[in-house]
């Protein structure tokens, strides 16, 4: 080879091993996702510890129980509150994540306002093993098992687990639902099939079509991140759907907050917009219920 050829080869060389390192120092520099953020493609896997904690010091009265319909059975996580009276029901619809003990966790803050919580595992019996949530090996694996639910399924699921609280004893008749991510889409969704449904709480999730939008009869409360632009974008359309259907939308955006800001919002690394966005977000959670 001429020594042209081989200065040539060298400086190519020379510059390829440059620009990957230089790849991989940025890669290296790029600022840690915050706590509890999602990102669907690659996300960071969630802390789901300390709501195991948090469930553990619960005094309120928790327990799994199975609920079956046709040749399917459900297992929910179901939680009392310590009330006198007979209390309404709140469906829980899980994040993406399926029945973490996050979600648990945020039945139990239901039940600890005064509601009867219930909290199906929508991926009851798909596990390799038969099982659900807790029986796949990791988050990943989970995730891409929640996004492959089929959507007449899960709706079936919730108005087994809907009928199921509403028949106990211990209930008044009344009925809400309640998603986050994932589980706040379906939670809209719901809205578009329940009939005796009275109200729907929708955290970051996306809204049904117009077609469907016209079949509710709960009014619709939302609660969005202001620093979520995938989800926020769908709003104003949805918000004008709800409109022309002369249905009942109220959302309300929370400034600085990311998506997932009622888990993140109380994680032990939680930013002050994300905490301060979920003790709002409780409070008028808990005063849209009392409303019902």
């Amino acid at each position: 080879m001429r020594t042209s050829g081989i200065r040539f080869l060298a400086f190519a060389l020379a510059s390829f091993m440059g620009a990957t390192m230089v790849t991989t120092s940025a890669r290296a520099q790029q600022p840690a996702p915050p706590a509890g953020a999602m990102n669907h493609g690659g996300m960071p896997t969630m802390n789901d510890d300390w709501p195991k904690e948090k469930l553990e010091k619960s005094p309120r009265h928790q327990e799994w129980v199975s609920i079956r319909y046709g040749n399917r059975t459900v297992q929910a996580f179901v939680v009392y509150p310590e009330v006198k009276e007979k209390a309404p029901v709140v469906v829980v619809i899980h994040e993406i994540f399926g029945l973490s003990n996050w979600a648990r966790s945020m039945a139990d803050d239901l039940a600890a306002a005064g509601y009867i919580a219930i909290a199906p595992d929508l991926l009851s019996g798909t596990a390799p093993k038969g099982g659900g949530s807790s029986e796949y090996p990791d988050q990943d694996a989970r995730v891409k098992a929640v996004s492959e639910l089929n959507k007449d399924t899960v709706i079936a699921d919730l108005d087994a687990t809907a009928d199921y609280g509403k028949k106990l004893p211990a209930s008044n008749g009344k009925l809400a639902v309640v998603g986050f991510c994932w589980g706040g889409s379906k939670s809209f969704a719901f809205a578009t099939h329940r009939k005796d449904l009275n109200a729907a709480f929708v955290f970051y999730g996306t809204g049904p079509d117009a077609a469907a939008i016209a079949q509710i009869h709960a009014p619709v409360y939302g609660f969005y991140a202001g620093n979520d632009s995938r989800v926020d974008a769908t709003v104003p359309g949805t918000a004008e759907a709800m409109k022309a259907a002369g249905k009942k939308f109220e959302p309300v955006t929370y400034d600085g907050a990311g998506h997932g800001f009622m888990r993140a919002g109380e994680a032990p690394d939680a930013t002050p917009e994300n905490k301060k966005a979920r003790e709002e977000g409780l409070a008028r959670l808990e005063k849209l219920l009392k409303g019902m």
